[in-house]
């Protein structure tokens, strides 16, 4: 079944130095780029990562320093990146969780900020979790009836990403869902918004979930000493937490929300300062 777009939609697929959001940088990417009217473009490209490449990450893709060592920093094509992406939605597998928070977090060192308010988010790899729990490969071999050759290269993995979808749609068309609240759905509609929602796993207000919405819609720390307090009043009552944060190895994108929820506090205290 193609996809029913009423906009673009990226599929992405990256291979890196290694899984640290915050510190690994990307050696090899790819987009798949579908169009509403059915046709595509490709981009391919191997990044050098300017931090040498564990031997354990190339022995899963292949990649090692010396392959990379005449490629462009992600700084040089960032641009290029940013308009191919453009006005897009974004998918790939277990893209929102890796994927799509290091990409962010490699054009804001390159000092850009992929903007992703408005945005809708199909994670492959979620949907199928919820119906059918596999690899990639194995996702590949279940719905498309075909090996993944070349696993583990940027290309091959996105072009099988954007088949398997297809293929979802095809599988699961017809067939009903219960929800969190006990509502029957059918979970995997030929549309990108319904895709997104099925395939979201979490309320983050981050990228990465170090931030997440309570049942209050209000942003709580999830990790450490704070975890499930208010963001808001753990810098009220700490302000050094935020000072630890902005110094440790948080990804960009994580110190960019919590500086907003910090400043957000400031401009509400200068209102009452001016009021009172």
């Amino acid at each position: 079944m193609e996809l029913n777009l009423n906009r673009p939609i990226v599929f992405l697929d990256l291979e890196t130095t290694g899984i640290k959001v915050a510190t690994d940088r990307i050696v090899e990417l790819c987009l798949l780029r579908v169009n509403p009217d059915g046709s595509k473009k490709i981009k391919t490209m191997r990044i050098n990562p300017g931090i040498p490449i564990p031997a354990e990450s190339s022995e899963i893709h292949g990649i090692r320093d010396e392959d990379v060592k005449d490629c462009p920093r992600f700084a040089q094509v960032a641009h290029e990146l940013i308009e191919f992406m453009e006005g897009s939605d974004i998918a790939g597998y277990n893209s929102n969780h890796f994927d799509i928070p290091l990409i962010v977090e490699e054009f804001l060192r390159a000092g850009l900020d992929l903007e992703l308010k408005g945005r809708r988010f199909v994670d492959i790899q979620n949907i199928f979790h919820k119906m059918e729990p596999r690899t990639l490969s194995a996702a590949y071999k279940f719905y498309c009836k075909k090996d993944l050759e070349m696993a583990h290269s940027a290309e091959a993995d996105t072009v099988a990403t954007y088949e398997i979808l297809k293929a979802q749609l095809d599988r699961y068309s017809e067939t009903e869902f219960k929800d969190k609240k006990g509502v029957i759905t059918k979970p995997v509609v030929n549309d990108i918004k319904a895709l997104s929602d099925f395939s979201f796993s979490n309320r983050a207000a981050d990228l990465i979930g170090h931030v997440i919405y309570n049942d209050k819609n209000a942003e709580v720390f999830n990790f450490g000493k704070h975890k499930g307090k208010a963001v808001s009043d753990v810098f009220r009552d700490e302000p050094s937490y935020y000072d630890w944060i902005m110094k440790s190895e948080f990804p960009l994108s994580t110190k960019k929300v919590v500086t907003a929820i910090k400043l957000r506090g400031f401009n509400k205290e200068s209102v009452k300062t001016q009021l009172f």
